[in-house]
C-alpha cells in the first residue's frame, strides 16, 4: 500500500468523524465568521451562487428539527445550519433585469439547475464542515432532516425555487469516536472505465466486511456493526425512504422532468 502524504489539511480530511455529542459552549463570533466564509469560498457552478444556509438559533426550531430527524442531540448543537438550494434569489435578479421568469424561457427551475444548485449546496456545506474541524470543532451532517420536507419548508418559510438539502450540526466535541472504516480504493477509483465485474466487487468487499464488523459505533457501543454487505442489502429494500423523494419540489416551482 502506497504511503500517504500528510499535512494539517490532509489530516483534517483523513480524520473526519461524525460528532453527535457537543459540549455546551457556543462558537465564538470569529469561529462562526470563519466557517461561514469558508462555505462561501467553495466552488459554485457557473458562478450562480445558488445555495443559501439558514442559521437555526431559535431553540424551538432546534427542537422541531430534532423531532423531524428523530435525533434528540440535534437540539443541543451549539451551531445548527440548514443548507438549501436557492434559485429564488437568482429569479429575483433575473426578473429585475427584465427576464420573463413566468415563461418557458426561464430555465432556473429545470432539473439541471436543481441538480446543479443541490451540488453547490453540498460543496458549501462540506467546506464549512472541513473549516470547522480544522478549528478543533466537531460536526455531523444531517440528512435525517429530510424526513419531513413539507414541514421544513413551513418552518423556515422557504419560498418558491428553494429546497432543503442537508443540515449541519457543529460544536466542541464531547465524544471521541473512532474513524469509521473506508472501503479499499480499488472499489471506488478506476482507470479509464468503470469496473462492473460482480466477482471483482464481492472479492474486494470481503475484507471490508470484516473491518466494518469490528467497528463499534458510539450510539451502540456494545454491538458491532453488521457487515457492509448486510447493511447494503437492508437499505436496498428500505421502504421508508420512498417518502423522502422529490415530489415536493413541484410545489416549490421546480420542473424536474425537464
Amino acid at each position: 500500500m502506497t504511503e500517504l502524504l500528510h499535512n494539517d489539511t490532509i489530516d483534517v480530511l483523513l480524520n473526519r468523524r461524525s460528532i453527535r455529542a457537543f459540549r455546551p459552549e457556543p462558537l465564538t463570533p470569529e469561529m462562526t465568521a470563519t466557517i461561514e466564509s469558508a462555505a462561501q469560498h467553495a466552488a459554485s457552478s457557473q458562478y450562480l451562487n445558488d445555495w443559501s444556509a439558514i442559521r437555526v438559533v431559535d431553540q424551538r426550531l432546534k427542537d422541531d428539527l430534532a423531532a423531524i430527524a428523530k435525533q434528540p442531540y440535534i437540539a443541543q448543537a451549539p451551531a445548527l445550519y440548514v443548507f438549501i438550494l436557492d434559485e429564488y434569489r437568482n429569479m429575483v435578479i433575473a426578473r429585475e433585469q427584465g427576464d420573463a421568469v413566468d415563461s418557458d424561457a426561464f430555465t432556473l427551475k429545470n432539473s439541471y439547475r436543481f441538480s446543479q444548485a443541490q451540488n453547490d449546496a453540498v460543496l458549501a456545506l462540506h467546506a464549512m464542515e472541513t473549516a470547522a474541524e480544522a478549528l478543533g470543532l466537531g460536526c455531523v451532517i444531517l440528512g435525517s432532516i429530510l424526513n419531513d420536507v413539507p414541514r421544513l419548508i413551513e418552518l423556515f418559510h422557504l419560498p418558491k425555487y428553494t429546497y432543503p438539502v442537508l443540515g449541519l450540526a457543529i460544536g466542541k466535541p464531547a465524544q471521541e469516536p473512532e474513524v469509521k472504516p473506508r472501503m479499499g480504493a480499488a472499489l471506488q477509483f478506476f482507470d479509464d472505465r468503470y469496473n462492473d465485474d460482480p466477482a471483482f466487487i464481492m472479492r474486494n468487499i470481503a475484507q471490508f466486511n470484516e473491518e466494518v464488523h469490528q467497528y463499534y459505533d458510539l450510539r451502540d457501543p456494545n454491538t458491532p456493526l453488521p457487515t457492509y454487505d448486510a447493511q447494503i442489502a437492508k437499505k436496498a429494500v428500505a421502504g421508508e425512504v420512498l417518502g423522502r423523494g422529490l415530489e415536493h419540489a413541484a410545489k416549490q416551482g421546480f420542473e424536474l422532468d425537464r
